[in-house]
């Protein structure tokens, strides 16, 4: 399922909900419906840039996270299916594009919202 979050101040932002979950968690909202107030987006935004700076000094927690999401098989030009070679997209990657989106709305005062 697929999470759009959405602020006057910036592009929306989709999400896969297992993503969303650990920023979610990390800022005690609900990962299916909620808002962060333009009030919020300083204090979310140095929990997030905190919880960035560590997966990135610890990336086997990354990895450990991203485990418990299987790969999926690809049909090759036969027809069987081989694993796909995937490249990991660690967590201050998948964070980026909501971290942009709290830099915009702390700057332009807007909420930003999610499940509405």
């Amino acid at each position: 399922m697929l999470i759009k979050f959405n602020s006057i101040s910036s592009p929306e932002v989709m999400m896969a909900h297992e993503h969303v979950e650990r920023i979610m968690d990390l800022l005690k909202k609900s990962s299916t419906r909620g808002v962060i107030t333009a009030a919020e987006a300083s204090q979310a935004l140095q929990l997030l840039e905190k919880e960035v700076a560590l997966s990135k000094l610890h990336p086997e927690v990354d990895s450990q996270h991203a485990a418990h999401h299987p790969t999926h098989a690809l049909p090759d030009d036969d027809g069987e299916s081989d694993f796909a070679e995937t490249q990991k997209v660690g967590f201050a990657q998948r964070a980026f594009p909501l971290l942009e989106m709290l830099r915009a709305a702390q700057t332009g005062g807007h909420d930003i919202v999610w499940g509405v």
